[in-house]
């Protein structure tokens, strides 16, 4: 059987790595249908995709799955080891992997209830909090990248980045970021970071109420793992009147359910804005976002 790559996934890709993008849509259907067959696998359901993934819902001879399928990113390596490694506590559990063509076997979720249904958005928060204590408490295996070298590029960059900024001020937020970087980088940490829990990357399940999917692994510190649930609903974090106070609730929750140092968690939360702010100068802004100024401003500055 010959699947239909999604029209969002047919766009994403050749936007992100050009033509390899466009010859890996090509064969995307080629792939889904050797696995189907040497995984005796049927088709149980819609073709869904994320950013830049492929999902097939299927069959097996024990129940259902799901058939994922995604590009070689050489700056996302290790999905199937972090799964491997947490043998589903607290994340989606790998049932099967091809290395070659990319594929993985997974247990099936919920994909039509994450976390953006819970109206509480602190609770949300907490529930990711609660996830990342289970995850963060395995050490990293062989061949993740780590913390100490991405921090070790972002110090690099920070100084080009702050001098391609049209703003002083965000010149010297930057240089601000990159220096609360300098002060934790001597100690990364080698635990197994999620590095992108938000609130679409928590499923509903069967065996657990909540569970984690999609990671981008990371050997490193916890505290490098707050900022994506503060993105989240941002919209609605804006509309509150106080956005500020919103963006600290959820930090403050997230920081108190794991147990985390909160002003190592700031340092590092900032080395996240400033993560998100160097991918954004690289691909030609001379302005910053306003959300990462804001979730900067707002864990650094409590009320008193």
């Amino acid at each position: 059987m010959l699947i239909t790559v999604p029209e969002q996934l047919v766009a994403t890709l050749p936007k992100y790595y050009g033509d390899r993008g466009r010859a890996w849509i090509a064969d995307a259907p080629r792939v889904v249908a050797e696995h189907l067959d040497k995984w005796e696998l049927t088709v149980d359901g819609p073709v869904m995709n994320g950013v830049v993934a492929l999902v097939v819902p299927v069959q097996t001879a024990d129940g259902p799955a799901a058939l994922k399928l995604q590009i070689d990113d050489p700056d996302h390596p290790g999905e199937a080891a972090a799964l491997r490694t947490w043998h589903g506590d607290g994340a989606v559990r790998l049932l099967r992997e091809d290395p070659v063509a990319g594929t993985m076997l997974l247990e099936r979720l919920d994909s039509g209830r994450d976390l953006l249904s819970l109206r509480d958005d602190v609770q949300a928060a907490q529930i990711i909090a609660e996830l990342l204590v289970r995850l963060n408490a395995y050490k990293s295996p062989e061949g993740i990248r780590t913390l100490s070298e991405i921090a070790a590029g972002m110090l690099d960059f920070a100084p080009e980045a702050a001098r391609k900024l049209a703003d002083p001020a965000e010149a010297e937020l930057i240089r601000g970021w990159a220096a609360a970087v300098g002060e934790v980088a001597g100690e990364c940490g080698d635990q197994l970071l999620h590095w992108d829990l938000h609130f679409e990357n928590v499923l509903a399940a069967d065996r657990a109420d909540w569970l984690a999917i999609d990671p981008k692994p990371l050997s490193g510190d916890p505290e490098f793992e707050l900022l994506p649930a503060l993105h989240n609903r941002w919209d609605e974090v804006l509309a509150s009147g106080d956005p500020h106070r919103v963006v600290r609730r959820r930090f403050d929750a997230m920081v108190e359910v794991m147990g985390l140092d909160r002003e190592r968690a700031v340092l590092w939360t900032l080395g996240r804005t400033l993560q998100n702010s160097l991918w954004t100068i690289e691909d030609g802004a001379d302005r910053l976002e306003s959300a990462q100024m804001l979730v900067a401003e707002a864990i650094r500055h409590r009320p008193l």
